[in-house]
């Protein structure tokens, strides 16, 4: 079901990863551009809706939201969201309007993952692009966290054609 989502021509992809709606203390341990959480939410939804329409397809790299409170956030949000569980998704569902992937999802030569791979972990010809670092840089991969993209859901077409992979 997945796949053909994804190969569905009609279709924008988007990507982002680390949301973390009501999530207060991401604020101050990543120095987020807002007061509260009240506020990044909002702003969160914003951008979001800003860019990804009502069928187009949104690939989150996992850390959606705190404390199970996706089901407050989603209906606000446009698209279909393909979440790769993150350590803060645990108790998310796919009734909660999420379509889960665990672990990974490979799409065409790209490995989508919420932790950064190792280096010896991405095969010859894959690119591994990720969540969960933030505000730091990766390593082998490409890092889609929320800071990094300017808190705003970006075509995956236009992430790959910018790819800029440190592979020390």
């Amino acid at each position: 079901m997945i796949e053909e989502i994804l190969n569905t021509h009609n279709r924008k992809i988007f990507i982002i990863s680390d949301t973390h709606f009501f999530h207060g203390n991401i604020i101050k341990y990543c120095n987020r551009p807002f007061n509260n959480y009240e506020e990044m939410n909002d702003e969160l939804v914003k951008r979001w809706n800003s860019v990804v329409g009502e069928n187009d397809v949104v690939l989150h790299l996992g850390d959606f939201a705190f404390k199970g409170k996706a089901k407050l956030i989603r209906p606000k949000l446009n698209g279909i969201i393909i979440l790769i569980r993150g350590n803060h998704d645990q108790n998310l569902a796919n009734d909660d309007g999420f379509l889960i992937v665990e672990g990974k999802l490979i799409f065409k030569n790209y490995i989508l993952t919420h932790y950064p791979m190792n280096k010896d972990d991405i095969p010859e010809g894959y690119i591994n692009i990720h969540g969960h670092i933030h505000h730091n840089k990766s390593h082998y991969g490409v890092n889609v966290s929320a800071e990094q993209i300017n808190y705003t859901p970006q075509l995956f077409s236009s992430v790959i054609n910018n790819l800029t992979v440190n592979k020390v």
